[in-house]
């Protein structure tokens, strides 16, 4: 299983390739993923480019996290894309490619999310809200490259995280 890679890691920054998802290697990435995120605490989603392959697939399992409301149990998209936000407002966001900081980030509070299922290829939309739709939009910022780091209002919306799962 591969390892989490951190910041600076060029592959965080770095806009991630789209793939075809009947393809057995990103079946088998989406697949490794899942495994991942299922073994490491609090973690509630995975992009690829976080365990060093630029390539635009995600999974996400907010289950029984105390801060979900809408929850879709864990899935895996490929090349996804927000076709619809609203309802914008800050959280407290972490991420194990930080793994000594969190930040407010202003994110969408309800979104529309159109992608693929690795394996069949078949057309998704998803629509979700709180801290799901956060955490999507999370996933979907690393495979375009940028961190939450990058979407904090600036440096006093940065901390020391105080507990490590």
């Amino acid at each position: 299983m591969r390892q989490v890679v951190t910041a600076p890691a060029g592959v965080l920054s770095t806009v991630a390739a789209e793939v075809d998802p009947t393809d057995p290697e990103i079946v088998a990435l989406a697949d490794e993923l899942v495994a991942i995120m299922r073994v490491s605490p609090g973690c509630v989603g995975l992009a690829a480019p976080q365990i060093g392959v630029s390539a635009s697939v995600f999974c996400v399992d907010v289950t029984g996290h105390p801060k979900a409301v809408t929850t879709h149990g864990a899935f895996v998209l490929c090349n996804a894309k927000i076709i619809e936000a609203s309802r914008w407002r800050p959280g407290r966001e972490g991420c194990m490619s930080v793994p000594d900081l969190t930040g407010d980030v202003k994110r969408a509070g309800r979104i529309v999310v159109e992608g693929l299922r690795p394996g069949t290829g078949e057309a998704v939309t998803l629509t979700t809200d709180a801290f799901e739709a956060r955490a999507v939009q999370h996933e979907i910022d690393h495979c375009a490259g940028k961190l939450f780091l990058d979407r904090v209002a600036g440096a006093h919306a940065i901390y020391q995280r105080k507990v490590y799962l």
